[in-house]
């Protein structure tokens, strides 16, 4: 069945700035900053975690329906959507705004300028799951504020099982958001860093949130990740990379293993190894829609990377 992904669409315009910040922004006038970048390399890409994870479900040979909200301006993003077979019925567009985007200015030192319009992303409460037909699992990602709060409750009281992913979102919550949302998931995807913050606000531990849960899952970059489930806790290893060329999105990659795994009934110790594999996949890669795989090439690799053949059923 298909898999709703409720998150954002965004664009992404990232440029180069060839030289490091340091060198441009004086220590003592930063309270009147004022200061130009020369940025000669640039690229534009397709974005948004919805998006993204998406497209990777979509590789992966998953259903992904992806349920947002864009802009006016939204037209190219559409196009590639159609053109790799990802279903948009439930991507709305608001006339009156922009489609998110985000603008990051990297300098010779991986420090980042970012600025992010949230745009259409901001009424993705106009979209309700219960618009979506056939869906057996979901996902809420990153998204406006209200948009998420509200489709957490609507999968919760539907039936419909769903992993809380709030990843850039997580500032916008406060510790009582946290605990609602905790007990109405049924999984729980989130990095290290955001993990450290939940159990801040929450005074949740790991143990405590994961019986909450059916699966707490937590990722720790090259480090692997530890799935914590039914009283057990599993370390899954990161898979092997060629290199390592930009890790925007590899979150997404790995939320898209995830869902193809409980897509298809696999245990833990299989589906968070396909997503891990997703995750080292994308990290090859530049942007975060660029790489591509066939069905094949994909089960070569995971044989490689943990030593077993992917059984697909």
């Amino acid at each position: 069945m298909a898999a709703l992904i409720c998150g954002s669409m965004a664009f992404d315009t990232i440029m180069v700035f060839k030289d490091r910040f340091a060198n441009h922004i004086l220590a003592d006038k930063v309270h009147r900053l004022s200061v130009s970048f020369l940025v000669p390399e640039m690229r534009k890409e397709y974005g948004g975690c919805a998006g993204n994870i998406a497209y990777n479900l979509k590789l992966l040979g998953g259903e992904p329906l992806p349920m947002a909200t864009v802009g006016k301006d939204f037209a190219p993003y559409a196009q590639w959507m159609d053109s790799h077979g990802i279903n948009r019925r439930h991507i709305s567009i608001i006339d009156s705004e922009y489609t998110a985007q985000a603008f990051i200015t990297t300098d010779l030192q991986d420090n980042q300028i970012t600025a992010f319009h949230p745009g259409a992303m901001s009424m993705a409460h106009m979209n309700q799951v219960t618009d979506a037909e056939d869906v057996g699992l979901g996902i809420v990602a990153p998204d406006g504020r209200q948009g998420m709060i509200e489709h957490v409750d609507q999968f919760y009281d539907n039936d419909i099982p769903f992993i809380f992913d709030p990843g850039q979102g997580l500032p916008l919550f406060d510790s009582e958001d946290l605990k609602r949302f905790i007990e109405r998931a049924t999984w729980i995807a989130v990095n290290d860093y955001e993990w450290s913050v939940i159990e801040e606000r929450t005074g949740l531990n790991a143990a405590q949130a994961a019986r909450q849960v059916e699966a707490l899952l937590i990722t720790r970059g090259a480090q692997g990740s530890t799935v914590l489930a039914d009283g057990k806790q599993l370390e899954i290893p990161a898979a092997p990379v060629s290199s390592v060329t930009d890790p925007t999105g590899c979150g997404d990659a790995y939320r898209a293993g995830l869902l193809y795994g409980l897509d298809n009934g696999m245990q833990w110790e299989v589906t968070a190894r396909i997503a891990s594999l997703m995750g080292a996949i994308k990290v090859e890669s530049g942007g975060t829609q660029n790489h591509s795989f066939t069905t094949d090439e994909f089960d070569e690799r995971f044989r490689q990377a943990f030593g077993f053949k992917l059984d697909r059923g």
